[in-house]
């Protein structure tokens, strides 16, 4: 299978990190979200990334619906808990740090993206307003582990590149704020050698 993605994006990275924890292989192959003749057009009509492509299937997008597939194509229960209270837990985290990755995600497109004079305060504002929630939340209450069997659930892989990615475009500006965040992506780096092997160049 391959994987259509970029080094930088916190997607993609997460999808590599369940793949590891998953035992499946994934051919990891470059996607240009810029471009209008990347073939990821066709892959996936939002030319959104990351897109798993299958041998003998339809592509699938975007991260929460691959990692599910990764967890089935290793038998189950291994990233997502199979079923109860614990799933919905591990499903809600995972939605609020995609929300993180995604108000990032849109302060740093509308810094490269927009002409200076063009770019909105306010929309920087709004977007900035939600990974402080997010990560107060979560300073609050860092998530436990337990209810897979692999070394991290789907939630705090979400977790775990969300930070990844705040460290990587906002150069840890999230860390003196929240020490009990720190120590847990210390944590889950040690327990999970993929963080380390996925991170971006």
């Amino acid at each position: 299978m391959q994987l259509r993605s970029s080094p930088p994006s916190p997607f993609g990275r997460k999808v590599k990190i369940a793949a590891i924890l998953c035992g499946v292989h994934l051919d990891i192959v470059w996607a240009d979200t810029t471009d209008p003749q990347d073939a990821l057009r066709t892959q996936n009509p939002l030319g959104k990334i990351p897109v798993l492509l299958r041998e003998d299937g339809a592509p699938i997008y975007d991260s929460p619906v691959i990692l599910e597939y990764l967890d089935a194509c290793a038998g189950g229960g291994v990233i997502l808990p199979a079923g109860g209270e614990r799933r919905i837990e591990v499903l809600t985290l995972q939605a609020l740090t995609d929300g993180i990755m995604d108000a990032a995600l849109l302060q740093v497109y509308e810094a490269r993206m927009r002409p200076e004079a063009e770019r909105s305060d306010r929309w920087l504002d709004i977007q900035a307003g939600k990974v402080a929630r997010g990560l107060a939340a979560l300073e609050a209450a860092p998530p436990p582990h337990g209810g897979v069997s692999g070394a991290a659930d789907a939630g705090e892989i979400g977790l775990a590149c969300a930070l990844g990615y705040l460290d990587l475009r906002f150069s840890g500006a999230w860390r003196p704020d929240h020490p009990a965040l720190v120590a847990w992506l210390d944590g889950f780096a040690a327990r999970v050698p993929a963080f380390e092997a996925t991170r971006a160049p």
